[in-house]
């Protein structure tokens, strides 16, 4: 393998006049050109990327903050696969690279994120799995890396957010279930402090209200993001002294630990209790099939992408239109999960 030097000296001319051939500069003669180029391919030259990142000021990668861990992921993570092809499209048309920061689920994500921004690692981050107060917002503000957040926080530095619907959702599934009939309705929640548990479980109350309903304490069930969350859920619900009568999960996931918890005890979800989720690639083999809400994950991905450009100066031109902060909606399609309230459902359960 061939260093700059080398190739220069193979051509016979000024290492200056390799280095701009290399880099596409308009002052260099095309036969010039395609000679470095043919002899760099022939001689197997590979350009040393972190000290042209030192000469240019940026490094090309767009970091991807995200936790794992099984309490986390659960068997494999098909949401942030289907949302990485979204935002690697756009970055792949200026020869960005995107990276995923994986912060294990025993570390501190503020913690993790101070040794990322101190190595310089990436021109950029977005940011997932936002909580109720998020000192990485701050952070990255301070040390003026350009950021989005796919999630909102009551910490808010100005930055661009993309942030699922969840009050949409919450307005949706709890208008649907109440015209159904049911009137103790439970809910799913994250177990820990995301952000997103707090709007979803606001939004709720708010539409009971408005029917003079309430969501009873022992009918928020905490539960990690994946399908042991939803058969625990499944398990604490067949617990409760009163029995909902209908459900509706926040995470993707849950459902299928739920309908498993529910089969074990005999309960079919739609007859004896009505259940609304979210779409995932395992919900499409739950029978019945399960009422659910779906979106676009590469789409959401796309979206991240151009927002974050645009906050950029180097990329910025092409997404002037884009908007700093939206949120994503998420789609209902009905199944079979949701039935009516039974007459004798107050028996049955």
């Amino acid at each position: 393998m061939k260093g700059i030097r080398q190739l220069a000296e193979q051509l016979g001319i000024s290492i200056g006049t390799v280095s701009r051939a290399l880099n596409g500069k308009p002052d260099v003669a095309e036969e010039t050109r395609r000679r470095v180029l043919d002899a760099a391919e022939a001689l197997g030259y590979v350009a040393n990327q972190s000290g042209r990142a030192l000469r240019k000021g940026s490094t090309g990668i767009i970091g991807f903050m995200m936790q794992t861990g099984p309490e986390i992921t659960g068997q494999g993570d098909t949401f942030f696969m289907s949302v990485f092809d979204g935002v690697q499209t756009v970055f792949a048309r200026h020869g960005l690279d995107l990276v995923a920061l994986l912060c294990s689920s025993e570390e501190n994500p503020h913690d993790y994120l101070k040794r990322v921004v101190a190595r310089g690692f990436a021109d950029g981050i977005i940011l997932s799995a936002t909580r109720r107060h998020d000192a990485r917002f701050e952070l990255l503000a301070k040390r003026k890396i350009p950021f989005i957040t796919l999630g909102r926080s009551l910490t808010d530095v100005g930055q661009p957010w993309i942030d699922l619907d969840f009050e949409g959702m919450a307005e949706t599934a709890v208008e649907r279930l109440v015209a159904k009939g049911h009137r103790r309705i439970a809910v799913s929640r994250p177990h820990d402090d995301a952000n997103l548990g707090y709007v979803f479980v606001d939004r709720c109350r708010e539409v009971l209200a408005r029917h003079g309903l309430a969501l009873a304490e022992e009918h928020i069930f905490r539960s990690t993001p994946n399908e042991a969350g939803g058969y625990q859920i499944a398990r604490d619900l067949l617990a409760c002294k009163e029995r909902p009568t209908a459900i509706l999960l926040v995470n993707e996931v849950s459902s299928t630990g739920l309908y498993r918890g529910l089969n074990e005890a005999g309960l079919v979800p739609g007859r004896d209790i009505a259940v609304i989720g979210r779409q995932s690639p395992h919900s499409h083999f739950l029978s019945p099939r399960l009422t659910a809400f779906t979106l676009s994950l590469r789409d959401l991905g796309i979206a991240l992408a151009e927002t974050l450009l645009a906050t950029m100066p180097a990329y910025a031109e092409p997404y002037a239109d884009r908007p700093a902060r939206l949120l994503w909606p998420m789609t209902l399609v009905p199944g079979e999960s949701d039935g009516e309230l039974a007459e004798d459902a107050h028996v049955s359960l």
